[in-house]
Parts: C-alpha cells; sequence; structure tokens
C-alpha cells in the first residue's frame, strides 16, 4: 500500500464549502481520476482519507491537508495533477508527496492566519495588538455543542501584528491586516476568538466580518518564531535520484592502450 500526503487550498467563494462537502467533492475528484484507491473494511467500505485540522466553513486557507492509500503504486506529482483537473477552481492541489514519515498530524501544531479588516484604519489595529499581547489572559466565550465556553485566546497566540494591505491589493477606504501565528491547542484557538479578544481589551470591532485565511500550517519552531512545511520530512526521506552521468561518462571512454 502506497501512502501520498496532499496539500489544498480553499479560495474564493469555495471558502464557504463546509468539510463535508469538501469530502464529497474529493471523492468524487478521485472517482473522476480513477485513482486505484485501499477502502475499509466491514459492510460500508469507505476510501481510506484522512484528514488533519480543516479550516473552519467561511475561512479561506492555502494549507490544507490530507492522506490518502492506494493500492498500486502512483507518481504523486502525476496524482497531483489528475486530481487538481477533477476539482472545482478554489479547491486546489497544491503539492503532492509520497509519505514516507510518520505522524504528519504531529506535525500541525501551529498556523499562520491573515484578517482582513475592512472599515478599520491601521493606527486603531496597532493600538488593538499591543493591548491584547500585553495583557496575560484574555477571556473569550464561544458556542460550543456542549454550550457557552469560557476560555484564554492569548496564551495560544504566538505572533500578531498589524499591518497595510500590499499594493496590489485594492482598499476602498481605511483596512487593516492582521497577521496571526496560533499554536494548536485544547481548547482550539480560532482567529474569531482572536478578534473576540481584541474587542474585550481594546474595543476593536470592525464594521463589517473579517476575511480570514490560513496561509500555512505546520510544526512551530520556537527558536525561530515560524512554522514549518510539514511535508518537508518525506522529501528529506525521498531516496536520492542515481546520476547516470558516471556511467554514460564510464561506458564512453576511450579505452587506454593494452598492457
Amino acid at each position: 500500500m502506497q501512502r501520498i500526503r496532499l496539500c489544498y487550498t480553499k479560495r474564493g467563494r469555495l471558502r464557504f464549502t463546509s468539510h463535508r462537502d469538501f469530502q464529497r467533492a474529493f471523492e468524487r475528484a478521485l472517482r473522476r481520476a480513477e485513482v486505484p484507491m485501499a477502502y475499509s473494511a466491514g459492510f460500508t467500505p469507505h476510501p481510506k482519507v484522512s484528514y488533519a485540522n480543516a479550516a473552519p466553513t467561511g475561512t479561506g486557507s492555502e494549507a490544507e491537508y490530507l492522506e490518502i492509500a492506494l493500492t498500486e503504486h502512483r507518481d504523486p506529482g502525476a496524482l497531483r495533477v489528475l486530481l487538481d483537473e477533477s476539482l472545482p477552481s478554489g479547491l486546489d492541489i497544491t503539492d503532492a508527496v509520497e509519505a514516507r514519515t510518520p505522524g504528519l498530524a504531529d506535525r500541525l501544531t501551529a498556523s499562520v492566519w491573515e484578517l482582513r479588516l475592512d472599515g478599520v484604519p491601521l493606527e486603531e489595529a496597532e493600538k488593538a495588538v499591543v493591548a491584547f499581547l500585553a495583557a496575560e489572559t484574555v477571556e473569550v466565550r464561544r458556542k460550543t455543542k456542549n454550550g457557552m465556553r469560557t476560555f484564554d485566546a492569548r496564551g495560544a497566540v504566538a505572533a500578531l501584528d498589524a499591518a497595510r494591505p500590499q499594493a496590489d491589493r485594492p482598499v476602498d477606504g481605511p483596512c487593516a491586516i492582521l497577521r496571526l501565528v496560533v499554536r494548536h491547542a485544547t481548547p482550539a484557538v480560532r482567529p474569531d476568538d482572536v478578534l473576540s479578544g481584541l474587542r474585550a481589551v481594546a474595543d476593536l470591532a470592525p464594521p463589517v466580518p473579517a476575511a480570514v485565511t490560513r496561509l500555512a500550517q505546520g510544526l512551530f519552531d520556537e527558536e525561530s518564531g515560524t512554522v514549518t512545511d510539514p511535508l518537508a520530512p518525506d522529501r528529506e526521506a525521498a531516496p536520492a535520484v542515481p546520476s547516470t552521468a558516471a556511467g554514460t561518462a564510464s561506458a564512453t571512454a576511450p579505452e587506454g592502450p593494452a598492457a
């Protein structure tokens, strides 16, 4: 059995697809691309697909991950192209590697988020960020399936800063961009929880809902404060492609004079 790990996106209007919607679309893409999937046992076999830490409905993402199990060997690059062509635009397969190391989910320990706050001046966002980071704890409330829950939104935040939109991105009126690095903790702290915390400590209330996009997720490096590529260990573990240059040179080199 071969295992392939894929990175995919949720862009544009497709950010409103639920995780279940994506599962259905992806399974259709697997059938359309004639991928030789491995199936679970039992009365209702399902294709062996493992999803890891999916983004909430309504948020965009450039870094969603899953793993599939195949009954026949396939080239990851070719498989990526076939699946990408079989999915709607916006759900894009951007990377594929053969799984050569264990624990993909264990390497997803933090996420980098971008929050676009239309109608919020940069100076106001910067003041709110300073107040949030200066607080030891920032309690927020969120409704869960077990009712309202109160938890700390500050402890999971490894980094938070405010900036202006990039020059190539159109802006109509005031706009601030928040860049946020959040550790994956229990309970999970989401971007909207951080926005609730900014409202609690600095009365920051965007006039329109924030546009939220996950830019990356992976292993958090405490020393550098960066989030690393979770597929890098699989690439590094891949066997080196043997060079044929030496063999070709040996085969074509003229023989020396006979002894």
